[in-house]
């Protein structure tokens, strides 16, 4: 039998925090799952909340949380465009105090600290793929800085604090994620070309849609998550602390995405252009070498099927469900 673990997820009712929260609860683990619901939606997580392992803590991790626990998940931070620069200054306080206070959590219980970082700490790369040992290239002044900067600031704090007091912790950097349960307004681009050509619209592209993005689907990217934190040692016997990319390594063109999506949903929507966004990266791909070595691990679910389920799920929901971020929150 294995150890039942008190888990705290943070971001818990988000996209990626509720799959969590649900295979951590079917796992047997007990499960907090704490978000303030400035992004989320409490739907993400309304089947969980009969299991007697699952707790729901509407709590805002700007301002400190005593609990006691195991592990901690930090996954709380608006992550789409649409929503970090609806309100930057709290996209920036949510990745640099959200941090400190977990931060402090995990070492008054002594509980194992995994931070989700992004591949937006590479900003505009000048290498490609991006390896865990590039620096970046990131305007600290344009409009992505809230979210860029931010999660470089809180990548900093995990590695002082590891530092000072000897604490075990982990570090990911997760590359554009999809599936069930994106906010379909969150200004992803899966989300808003779904969404366009299910209501037959026409298909915004940004700049002449050459730009390259990579795309994981959640199933993979959480067994990155869940296998990351379960990992001790790397493979030189030393504390895995990463960081390391969650990824999948297959690049595609923003319009060739835009064309799969009209594949896939039978639309006969029509591809419009706009102007590229301020500091928008022209080229992402991860490098996983390490995530294979270390982890093991490798994304396994092909772009067509993982977008397949996914316009499945968008067929199913309701809109009008799904509101935009709290205003002046």
């Amino acid at each position: 039998m294995s150890f039942i673990k008190r888990i705290v997820v943070t971001g818990g009712a988000g996209f990626l925090g509720s799959h969590l929260c649900e295979r951590l609860v079917e796992a047997g683990h007990d499960v907090i799952c704490v978000d303030n619901f400035f992004t989320s939606q409490k739907s993400n997580v309304a089947h969980l909340l009969s299991r007697p392992n699952f707790e729901l803590l509407r709590h805002d991790i700007i301002h400190p949380l005593w609990l006691e626990c195991d592990q901690i998940y930090n996954l709380a931070c608006p992550a789409a465009p649409g929503h970090y620069q609806f309100n930057p200054v709290k996209t920036m306080k949510t990745s640099v105090m959200g941090a400190i206070n977990m931060l402090g959590m995990a070492k008054r219980c002594r509980a194992t600290f995994l931070q989700a970082s992004t591949s937006e700490v590479y900003g505009d790369p000048e290498v490609h793929p991006q390896p865990e040992t590039y620096r970046g290239n990131v305007n600290p002044l344009g409009p992505r800085a809230c979210y860029d900067e931010g999660k470089r600031a809180a990548e900093s704090l995990v590695m002082d604090y590891q530092r000072m007091h000897r604490m075990r912790v982990k570090i990911v950097r997760i590359f554009n994620t999809y599936g069930p349960r994106m906010h379909p307004f969150d200004g992803r681009v899966v989300s808003n070309f779904i969404r366009q050509a299910l209501a037959g619209e026409d298909i915004t592209l940004f700049g002449d849609g050459s730009q390259t993005r990579s795309f994981c689907f959640r199933d993979d990217l959480i067994d990155g998550l869940i296998c990351m934190m379960e990992t001790e040692q790397d493979s030189a016997g030393q504390a895995l602390i990463g960081p390391i990319n969650l990824g999948n390594p297959h690049e595609f063109t923003i319009r060739q995405l835009a064309e799969l999506v009209i594949e896939l949903t039978g639309s006969k929507s029509q591809l419009v252009w706009e102007p590229l966004p301020e500091d928008d990266p022209k080229q992402r791909r991860p490098d996983i070498t390490l995530a294979r070595r270390e982890l093991g691990w490798e994304p396994k679910i092909a772009l067509r099927e993982g977008l397949a389920r996914t316009i499945a799920w968008f067929r199913t929901i309701n809109l009008g469900d799904y509101r935009p971020p709290t205003p002046n929150y």
